[in-house]
């Protein structure tokens, strides 16, 4: 739950809200979250008090531990204390006695011990997560207030975190972001005075082996997939005002700056936000990125450390050559520069001999390195159980006691995290080391950042895309340890929560720094799976779809002249004895049967049109609705554009329903058969095909790549905002208009066109903030319900305080799944236009 306060200057926020979630409720308000992690899209408020995140931009003056104002915390002992009531710190002294008085004696313990507070001085002015925040007995005096901020970045040891309460910061608005290239990591540290100096907001390093891995996303700009990286570094550097004329001016003064510096190509400052998105894009996704690329089967381990901004340029060369001595190829170093923090990224395989004494000898090596720098051994990510070891040694004897007192006081049975933070175990950072073993090519990949978790449909019903490939690794560790029970076990699970319950919809690849589509994995799986018979069945329906949509049709129109207890009956019984993989639950709220497709010639057409089949099995519930193939072509006739419908079009589909199942057999049959329609249609493939589904226009798109001669595959969004808008003469009568975007429409990049037409239609266009995959997919929406119920909640809840007059999307069964969830008509949106 998030509350906005004082005009979104202050900002209420339950654990489970990520960083993202957040700053979109925030943004109305021209306001934004302190904390800026690159892991944004992911990481959660509980985990940002957690670990005093920082970030990007707001180094030690805008981090959690500064913009935290209150908390209600859940002690060991089950006491509960809002730090924001009056009288909390009475409560705390009445209810917690000896904690409150063993916090006074601490404040007053390093208070008086000059060299305590040299250490807490010296050490908490960088980036530090290293042990416990015992900068709280400097900067606060009541027990309560130093309870509140030692618990942030104690990593769950010692309270839980039931809500927070921050300050939140402005949104500058005028930006400009750029992309410096150096010769070496040399150049670009010696760099960072004087680009300190001109007030930069942003100064993130990358490295050579980060570019090389950069360059190889599709996603990057063209200015690093070009560039050929050899010994190179970069900063990633922007400038953020309030005021357009000072930004101009700032930009003017980093230029003379810029000319002065040896860069390796020239740099320019750019406010463009198509630019500035893909230098950021590369960023924040920069450690999946880096560590989904390492060798198959390796283990990813990363490390951040903060020193002087002045000892940068000797640390990174000495991490260096401690990589070259231990046999770290390609590790990568990258990070917040103008803070004097970087991350470092190495590969390990703790399988093979030696290797885990190597490990050993490195990070004793990286201890020394850095400390004797003056540094911190943890700069943002919390200290964790591998640097437990060296707290005493970062702090010192003294503080260290400190440290262990707060933990005996706040849990004296040792119930919160143990081994996290402090350890009695010098080598506690050499057990339990995680092993990364290989299944297969999505598996392997995965680093399990989590990035893909927000975007699942499945996520609060059974498991994630991270959680799936989690139990895959974890069965193959079973099977190698000849587990036959685990591994019996984790099968039986995996049917209905790894399998049964995926929407396969792909919205985890968009998410993914390393483009992975779980749903590909999961339709693999179903295919291994099939049965025979039902593979036979698919195939048939292939050869046969022109009867197979009628029937569809058919059967869903009678449903509804039945009375509804016979119906749902009937299906219960079937799912019961049958198996609710091959019996659709039906219900009130779904449609009767639709119109069967008609053939639609013209000589000069610009494109083909194949209206999806969708909308032969399920019709529009209302008289008066056109649905998506009509209204297609109601416009198009409108704006003078011609098409055309190919013969034999009742027989034809984009192949998803045997895609989404694993049914290949099928699959391969619908390409067969609509592969030579189109070809014929289209002219041998003068002319587009438009498909008004889009769903449909992704699986055709697929579809038809596995055929010779390529055909362009376009979605009527994109066709109508490229040949007909403009010709239209708009009436916007409707006041407010909901969107519901797509999971197809988002990976084929259509929803600034769903965002055009909707613009033309009504004044006030709403996309909710919690919008989501629909999860309807198809007929998995049907198989499984509960899917569909749990993947629209937020956003349900977030459509009923709208009240808007019209409500669309951009593919039928996602208007079908949305109209159930919210008891809104859910139309497309070209009905509407």
């Amino acid at each position: 739950d998030i509350s906005v306060l004082d005009e979104g200057r202050r900002v209420r926020v339950q654990p489970g809200v990520t960083v993202r979630q957040l700053n979109a409720r925030l943004a109305p308000y021209g306001r934004k979250f302190g904390p800026d992690p690159a892991s944004e899209s992911a990481c959660t408020i509980g985990g940002v008090v957690a670990n005093n995140s920082s970030g990007m931009l707001c180094g030690t003056w805008a981090n959690t531990y500064q913009t935290l104002e209150s908390a209600i915390l859940v002690l060991p002992s089950g006491t509960v204390i809002n730090t924001a009531d009056a009288d909390a710190d009475d409560r705390l002294r009445a209810e917690e006695s000896v904690l409150w008085q063993g916090l006074a004696q601490l404040r007053d313990r390093v208070r008086g011990h000059p060299a305590s507070v040299e250490i807490i001085e010296r050490q908490f002015a960088i980036k530090n997560t290293m042990g416990y925040g015992v900068n709280s007995f400097l900067d606060h005096d009541t027990p309560v207030e130093i309870l509140l901020h030692l618990v942030i970045g104690s990593e769950g040891t010692l309270a839980f975190v039931a809500e927070a309460t921050f300050t939140t910061l402005p949104v500058h608005p005028h930006v400009a972001t750029g992309l410096l290239v150096f010769d070496d990591l040399h150049a670009a540290n010696d760099a960072l005075p004087a680009l300190v100096d001109s007030g930069l907001a942003a100064i993130e390093l990358l490295d050579a082996a980060s570019l090389r891995v950069a360059a190889a996303d599709q996603k990057s700009p063209t200015m690093i997939t070009s560039l050929a990286p050899e010994q190179h570094a970069a900063l990633l550097v922007e400038h953020q005002r309030a005021d357009a004329a000072e930004l101009e001016q700032v930009v003017g003064d980093t230029r003379t700056v810029l000319d002065q510096l040896p860069l390796s190509q020239p740099a320019e400052l750019t406010g463009e936000p198509h630019a500035r998105a893909g230098l950021w894009h590369v960023r924040k996704g920069l450690y999946a990125a880096v560590a989904g690329a390492r060798p198959s089967g390796t283990t990813a381990l990363l490390e951040d450390i903060a020193v002087p901004v002045s000892d940068l340029a000797q640390t990174c060369g000495a991490l260096e050559e401690l990589f070259e001595r231990y046999d770290y190829r390609e590790s990568v170093i990258f990070g917040h520069a103008k803070d004097g923090n970087i991350h470092f990224l190495i590969n390990e395989r703790f399988d093979q001999p030696g290797r885990l004494d190597a490990y050993d000898a490195f990070t004793e090596d990286m201890v020394e390195l850095v400390l004797s720098r003056g540094g911190t051994l943890k700069a943002e990510h919390g200290t964790g159980r591998i640097m437990a070891p060296y707290v005493e040694r970062q702090y010192g004897t003294e503080l260290h006691q400190v440290m262990v007192t707060v933990k005996n006081l706040c849990d004296p049975d040792g119930l919160l995290n143990p081994g996290v933070v402090l350890t009695d175990d010098p080598k506690i950072h050499l057990k339990n080391l995680k092993s990364t073993p290989q299944v297969e090519a999505e598996v392997d990949r995965c680093v399990e950042c989590g990035y893909c978790e927000p975007v699942c449909p499945s996520k609060d019903l059974t498991v994630t895309p991270r959680q799936r490939i989690v139990l895959r690794r974890e069965l193959a560790r079973a099977e190698a340890a000849g587990d036959d029970q685990l591994a019996a076990e984790l099968r039986a699970q995996s049917v209905h929560d790894v399998v049964e319950t995926c929407a396969v919809d792909g919205m985890c690849q968009t998410a993914c720094p390393v483009d992975i589509n779980t749903g590909d994995l999961v339709r693999r799986l179903r295919a291994e799976d099939s049965a025979a018979p039902a593979r036979t069945a698919w195939t048939i329906a292939a050869r046969h779809w022109d009867a197979g949509s009628r029937a569809a049709s058919l059967a869903l129109s009678v449903a509804q002249a039945v009375p509804a207890p016979l119906v749902t009956g009937a299906t219960a019984a079937a799912r019961t004895v049958i198996g609710n993989e091959t019996v659709p639950a039906w219900s009130r709220d779904l449609p009767a049967g639709g119109e069967v497709r008609r053939r639609r010639t013209d000589p000069d057409a610009i494109a083909v049109f194949l209206p999806s089949c969708t909308s032969t099995m399920f019709g529009t519930g209302d008289d008066d609705q056109l649905g998506a193939a009509r209204a297609f072509l109601a416009v198009c006739d409108r704006a003078g554009v011609r098409v055309r419908i190919p013969d034999g079009i009742n027989a034809l589909c984009c192949g998803t329903p045997w895609k989404s199942k694993g049914m290949l057999d099928g699959q391969q049959q619908m390409a067969d058969r609509v592969h030579p329609a189109l070809w014929e249609a289209t002219e041998q493939g003068r002319l587009p095909v438009v498909v008004d589904a889009s769903s449909c226009t992704e699986g055709l798109r697929e579809l038809l790549d596995h055929t010779p001669n390529g055909l362009e595959v376009v979605d009527a969004l994109t066709f109508v905002v490229d040949h007909a808008l403009e010709r239209l003469e708009v009436d916007p009568r409707i006041e407010t208009l909901v969107l519901h975007p797509t999971c197809s429409s988002t990976r084929l990049g259509t929803n600034d066109h769903l965002q055009a037409i909707a613009a033309r239609i009504a004044p006030d266009v709403v996309t909710p903030a919690n919008w989501g995959c629909c999860a309807f997919a198809g007929d998995r929406g049907m198989l499984h319900p509960e899917l569909t119920e749990s993947a629209t909640r937020a956003e349900a809840a977030e459509v009923a305080e709208v009240g808007a007059a019209a409500y669309a999307s951009c593919n039928r069964t996602c208007e079908i799944g949305m109209t159930r969830a919210t008891g809104e008509n859910y139309v497309h949106i070209l009905e509407l236009l």
